[in-house]
């Protein structure tokens, strides 16, 4: 027995270098790794990590434009901020809790306090080069993976002062990764929204904004069907936009000194505590503050004096006070709600009342349904859910973590994924190969019903949708949504596909700040497995089945997977490990929900038919073209 217990001597303790430790722990770094199929993924957190030190320059007026291009995998970022000293240009990058951030009077409210991040996107990085322009001089040093591999002298230059910095992620440790457009885009207004004249120069295309969080909500809303015009407030170090819609759930942004904190934290919280009990002093009345919130999109950026977050990636602030002798977060957003949305009710009666009707529509559809949510909530214990429908994980999105290994945990808490499943050959299938500490199994019975145009009455009056939506705990909203990913895996034929279709017109029609947090997803699982004695490939695509066919050759032996319970769990796990493909379920800034649900979902249109005409001649011209192929 003795002989299992490992040594532990002078030679078990080791001392790692930066670069060593941000390899080996990235997660404490970026966050969760993936290949770039969620926003949350860690090569869009290098990309931040790069522009964000371009975004304090401007912040302190140095630097108008910032220039960032994406491509074939590739990031580079060019500012015309005051530049990196040229003396310590390669410490900046490559020695840890090295920078200037730690000198609170030139960076009183910046992002990055800690001197980690782009330590962090050089040692994660194949490829890394960093050039410094100051005074007509520059300094360029190279990297890969973190080791200095050349450092240029000092050379003249008549480029304007600013920093330049080139990376190519690691393809081993961010595998198959592949940046989202969509993501980086969002990213990008995101940094314009919050600095006000800021321009960006992205892939070729210019990005502004002159409004600032009024922009945002403009971006996300459509002022056509808003129940009053957005309301626009700002403050010393607090910018607030809402608007209410005609959506179900609620929306709200939160910003902490440029840096989106997704998970919200101390600021968002007082922002909604303090507009619920603002709203109630106006009106007089102790409205229930679901009702208030209900159809809310809303923004706040405040700026922090050295902000505290949960975790490296900083996407929940932990501050409690707005700076060192100040008040309290939920003082602050409450007393400039309490006066300026106060002041600006009084001064718009037409948007008062709006306000209003919007709250009491929200009180009578909440009532309607409180009888049959109580009938919904006994149904959902008796049936057993976590046993019968739902095939738990150990690790939540919401669970408190430990004390110990916080950063750790956070990460896993990232990747915690529930399965949407059909069928219990499918569910079976996913429930014997997944990690049972981060992913979820929950399964479908048949067709889940259209429920386009319907009231919210048939989340609790359809059993499936009852069970699924208790599942992942948003009956009151997405704090306390259980799951960070909620993937549709259903099988690649056409019943699966009309299945797929129901649980997102689900999911828009009732609860689409799901879609909106990029929560959901597609999982995409092979179509063919060729293989011969020596060798197997699985293939997602018919390009992929050719391109394996020749690399394996005649005597391959091809399978077509119709159904997910034709793939063994053994098969099954690895395309739900760290290598899985997902498509994100994302909504374009011009895509108004109601309009596409009832284009795709709503009563046969000739609008709708003439698409499926047309899509249905364009697979047809493709068929015709890959035969002519085959036979030349």
């Amino acid at each position: 027995m003795a002989e299992l217990i490992p040594q532990y001597n002078e030679d078990s303790i080791r001392s790692l270098d930066w670069r060593e430790h941000i390899r080996l722990r990235p997660g404490m770094y970026i966050g969760k790794l993936g290949d770039g199929s969620s926003v949350d993924d860690g090569i869009y957190v290098l990309v931040k990590e790069v522009v964000d030190n371009s975004i304090d320059e401007f912040a302190m007026g140095q630097g108008k434009r910032i220039e960032l291009t994406v491509s074939d995998g590739q990031v580079t970022v060019r500012d015309y901020g005051r530049g990196i000293p040229l003396g310590k240009v390669v410490d900046v990058v490559s020695k840890i809790n090295t920078g200037a951030k730690y000198d609170s009077k030139a960076f009183q409210k910046s992002v990055g306090l800690n001197g980690v991040g782009t330590k962090a996107v050089n040692a994660l990085s194949t490829w890394f080069r960093v050039t410094a322009f100051r005074d007509g001089r520059s300094k360029t040093a190279e990297f890969a993976r973190g080791v200095l591999t050349k450092e240029h002298p000092e050379t003249d230059t008549t480029e304007p002062n600013g920093t330049l910095v080139i990376f190519r992620p690691d393809d081993t440790v961010f595998r198959n990764y592949h940046f989202i457009h969509e993501y980086l885009e969002n990213q990008v207004w995101n940094y314009c929204f919050l600095n006000a004249g800021l321009l960006i120069h992205f892939n070729g295309r210019n990005y502004v904004s002159k409004n600032g969080l009024m922009d945002l909500l403009s971006r996300k809303t459509d002022p056509e069907t808003n129940r009053y015009p957005i309301i626009h407030l700002k403050g010393a170090d607090i910018e607030v936009a809402l608007t209410h819609t005609n959506d179900y759930g609620e929306d709200i942004y939160s910003f902490v000194n440029g840096q989106h904190t997704t998970q919200g934290g101390t600021h968002q919280a007082a922002f909604r505590e303090a507009f619920v009990k603002t709203i109630r002093d106006f009106y007089k009345k102790d409205y229930d503050a679901s009702d208030i919130r209900q159809s809310i999109c809303a923004a706040i950026a405040v700026r922090v004096q050295e902000p505290v977050f949960e975790s490296q990636t900083k996407t929940k602030l932990g501050s409690q006070y707005v700076h060192e002798g100040g008040p309290s977060m939920k003082t602050f957003v409450l007393e400039f709600l309490g006066k300026h949305l106060d002041d600006f009710l009084h001064k718009n009666p037409a948007t008062a009342e709006a306000l209003k009707k919007r709250i009491e529509q929200s009180e009578r559809e909440r009532k309607e349904l409180s009888g049959i949510r109580k009938l919904a909530n006994e149904r959902a214990k008796k049936a057993n859910l976590h046993n019968k429908k739902l095939r738990d994980c150990r690790i939540h999105l919401n669970d408190e973590p430990p004390a110990k290994n916080r950063d750790e945990y956070n990460q896993r808490q990232l990747e915690s994924t529930i399965f949407i499943t059909e069928g219990d050959s499918a569910s079976g299938s996913i429930t014997k190969s997944r990690d049972v500490e981060i992913q979820a199994v929950f399964s479908l019975r048949g067709k889940p019903l259209n429920c386009y145009g319907l009231t919210k009455k048939v989340v609790y009056e359809n059993e499936e949708f009852n069970l699924l939506h208790h599942a992942l705990n948003i009956e009151e909203g997405l704090d306390g949504l259980r799951y960070n990913n909620i993937v549709i895996a259903t099988d690649a034929d056409v019943d699966g596909m009309h299945i797929r279709l129901l649980i997102m017109t689900f999911f828009l029609q009732f609860f689409p700040d799901l879609v909106r947090g990029n929560h959901v997803y597609i999982l995409q699982t092979p179509l063919f497995r060729v293989r011969n004695k020596q060798k197997t490939i699985y293939c997602y695509s018919d390009e992929e089945r050719q391109r394996a066919i020749q690399e394996i050759g005649s005597k391959a032996e091809i399978t077509r997977f119709k159904g997910l319970g034709e793939i063994s769990p053994e098969e099954f796990a690895q395309f739900i490990g760290e290598d899985m493909r997902k498509d994100p379920v994302l909504l374009s800034k011009d895509a108004q929900i109601q309009k596409l649900l009832e284009y795709y979902m709503g009563k046969n249109t000739p609008d709708r038919q003439q698409f499926i005409i047309n899509n249905l001649r364009v697979e047809k011209d493709l068929a015709e073209e890959q035969s002519v192929t085959a036979e030349a």
